[in-house]
């Protein structure tokens, strides 16, 4: 979970989490940039009667037959909240399907940046209205709907539980693609145990879909061509349950276009110098054709909650192992910690 709030505008941590088919195009001046980047703590500030969930007016009307969309809002760190857009699944297809991290721009306005274009999140008397930045970009709100639907309406706060007979069990979805090759992930599950689901296409030989189990959930997702071979890698970011929110990588490196093999990401506790200080609450992203992990220090005394330590920046490059690809550690970098 992130517990800062950037004060420049930087590439190198990734917020929103969102059905998308292509990352946005990245420089190597990203990590440079990342690297003057200074964050301060907003650990003062609640979002918590903006929590809850809103839905579309039809759903009211739902046990009629009508479709509904209803947008879950969570909070992760105290200036930001998590945007989640299920629709009715029981009947047909999800309509519209939608992640996203959204940071404060002002009182009880939230900004999600997707793709290099902002989608704004208003609340005011118990609504929430979704709305591109630019009119121009309004097409971006129909991307992630089906039939002609769009994200952008007024949803209206309710106070019981979101009916779950009608809607899409999903609990993250993604689609990525890139060079051809595409992955549609997913998670499901209850608690703290979820199960993700990895769905290639455009492979030559093996398509077939991977699941597993983890304790904790997914974050994000990404896809880059991390070893410029031609062919893309897909990692999938997870953060462990509980309090130490410990982050973690899953990766699959494409094999020549034919199939995936899964990417060794090493514990961080194999590097004394990574390891310093370290007690979770991490935070990757894709930089050009590097893999950053980031978190914020511990020292002596503090609290699993309130890390008071330096920013800490691993980079990690791709190599070829003797049986799989895997990740090493390039580059550690610290900052002070605001």
């Amino acid at each position: 979970m992130n517990i800062f709030k950037k004060s420049t505008l930087i590439a190198v941590i990734v917020s929103t989490v969102l059905s998308c088919k292509n990352n946005s195009e990245k420089t190597e001046t990203d990590i440079k940039t990342a690297e003057q980047s200074i964050y301060t703590d907003d650990s003062g500030k609640s979002v918590s009667g903006l929590v809850g969930d809103y839905v579309s007016s039809s759903y009211n009307r739902r046990n009629e037959g009508y479709d509904w969309v209803a947008v879950s809002v969570t909070q992760l760190a105290n200036n930001s909240i998590h945007i989640s857009v299920r629709s009715r699944a029981d009947k047909k297809k999800p309509t519209c399907t939608f992640d996203a991290d959204a940071s404060e721009i002002e009182e009880n306005v939230y900004r999600a940046t997707v793709n290099g274009k902002n989608i704004l999140f208003t609340f005011k008397n118990n609504t929430v209205t979704i709305a591109s930045e630019k009119p121009e970009d309004g097409g971006l709100l129909n991307y992630y709907c089906s039939g002609g639907g769009s994200l952008g309406d007024v949803y209206t706060k309710i106070g019981d539980p979101i009916d779950k007979k009608q809607t899409d069990p999903r609990i993250f979805t993604k689609t990525l693609s890139l060079q051809n090759i595409g992955f549609d992930v997913s998670t499901a599950g209850k608690g703290s145990i979820q199960e993700i689901t990895i769905q290639p296409s455009g492979l030559k030989v093996d398509n077939n879909k991977i699941t597993m189990d983890i304790d904790g959930s997914v974050t994000n997702a990404e896809i880059e061509d991390l070893n410029s071979d031609g062919f893309p890698e897909i990692l999938i970011y997870t953060m462990s349950a509980g309090s130490g929110s410990y982050g973690n990588v899953i990766g699959y490196s494409v094999n020549n276009g034919k199939s995936m093999s899964q990417i060794y990401f090493p514990p961080i506790a194999d590097n004394i110098k990574a390891n310093k200080g370290y007690m979770g609450h991490d935070e990757f992203a894709v930089v050009e054709t590097t893999l950053v992990q980031r978190f914020k220090t511990f020292t002596t005394g503090d609290t699993n909650s309130s890390p008071t330590g330096n920013i800490r920046q691993i980079q990690y490059k791709l190599k070829d192992g003797e049986a799989t690809r895997k990740f090493v550690i390039d580059k550690i970098t610290e900052y002070p910690g605001k």
